[in-house]
């Protein structure tokens, strides 16, 4: 495989789950890489370890934690510092709420998810684009969810940043579509990775339930963002879950999305 040394991918959310075989297909196809992730640099360390092993000929790590107001500046300067201006920008961080919203949620939970999945990836590509534009290249990822196109109780704060964040990336990518910068948004459907454990819902109905395999998804989604689509829904069989809900009445589908 020929390095693209020049070109680098920045990874948030890239210690495990998606984030980390997103990085791996970057690092597969020669790319250097920028990982970063919330937690102490251990893991991420790890993650690292095996990028580099993967064929990524350079990887640099960012402990930053992204649900911080201060964390995406934080960020863009460390990468300022390192001096480079990554080629590919994915926006993979993001954490879930679960519970009844009036009786169980706590607001400091749902504020720092909101900081995390939503002010964090517009502040982030508000800081990055610009300069991609004026180069005339770059590629953005934006880790939405298939949760973006119905309500889902006891995860309706969660549902409705990643509502945004679909909103977000197509409206961006048609502001960008003459300037040589492409957004792609990636759709999973539920996928084994941490993000259950995380938000508590190991023993609900979608936290029991068979998931999709993040090598996949990952794989759907850098594809994707390859060929400049403006969005993937990822695996095939989650396109289903779409067309039902563009037919079936909001109350019926919020009904089958509650996921107790």
């Amino acid at each position: 495989m020929a390095e693209n040394s020049d070109t680098l991918a920045l990874v948030t959310g890239a210690s495990t789950g998606i984030g980390f075989e997103l990085a791996r297909c970057f690092a597969d196809d020669g790319h250097g890489l920028i990982v970063v992730a919330e937690e102490e640099e251990g893991p991420l360390l790890e993650a690292a370890t095996m990028l580099r092993q993967a064929g990524a000929p350079r990887v640099e790590t960012v402990v930053v934690d992204l649900s911080r107001p201060e964390g995406p500046d934080e960020l863009h300067a460390a990468v300022q510092r390192i001096g480079v201006l990554p080629e590919f920008l994915v926006n993979n961080a993001g954490i879930g709420v679960y519970g009844d919203f009036a009786r169980e949620t706590r607001w400091e939970d749902e504020l720092r998810l909101i900081q995390l999945n939503v002010v964090a990836v517009v502040r982030l590509t508000k800081l990055f684009v610009p300069a991609m534009v004026e180069r005339g290249s770059g590629r953005i990822l934006i880790t939405s969810s298939v949760a973006a196109i119905a309500p889902s109780p006891l995860q309706s704060v969660y549902s409705a940043s990643k509502a945004f964040e679909y909103a977000f990336a197509e409206g961006i990518a048609n502001e960008l579509s003459d300037t040589g910068v492409t957004v792609t948004a990636l759709m999973p459907d539920a996928t084994e990775t941490e993000f259950f454990i995380r938000a508590g819902m190991e023993d609900s109905k979608l936290g029991q339930a068979s998931k999709a395999d993040p090598a996949d998804i990952a794989r759907a989604g850098y594809d994707a963002m390859m060929k400049g689509k403006d969005h993937v829904i990822a695996p095939f069989t989650a396109k289903l879950k779409t067309v039902l809900t563009a037919v079936l009445p909001e109350r019926m589908v919020a009904g089958m999305a509650r996921a107790d």
